[in-house]
């Protein structure tokens, strides 16, 4: 699968997560979720930052790369599984890395494993 396409499902999954979580916010002038994305090079972020009451809030809830053709999960802080998700839109197991489990550990999932950086 083209690596564009992968840029497409991304930006997708996290803008649709962003619209779903401004339409959950309440009163909350100074708080919102932030996209972010890196095409030139293949970051992607959905981040939560503003105030909560008194208190600073700041956090990353999915973090993506795209390398050698392949999306590395990075941080996913999502109930459904960010790689289920992309697995449904087409994407290949042996193409999506679970970036946030150590490389031995990878090998006994059923998604990709290394590939040489």
């Amino acid at each position: 699968m083209a690596v564009e396409q992968y840029r497409q499902y991304i930006r997708h999954i996290l803008s649709e997560r962003r619209e779903r979580a401004s339409r959950q916010q309440r009163n909350a002038e100074e708080y919102e979720v932030q996209t972010i994305f890196d095409s030139e090079q293949d970051h992607y972020q959905l981040l939560y930052v503003g105030w909560r009451g008194n208190k600073r809030d700041f956090g990353c809830i999915l973090h993506l790369d795209i390398k050698h053709g392949k999306i590395w999960i990075q941080h996913d802080g999502t109930e459904e599984g960010i790689a289920n998700r992309l697995v449904e839109m087409g994407v290949p197991k042996q193409d999506i890395i679970l970036a946030f489990h150590e490389p031995l550990v990878r090998s006994f999932t059923e998604f990709g494993t290394n590939v040489a950086l």
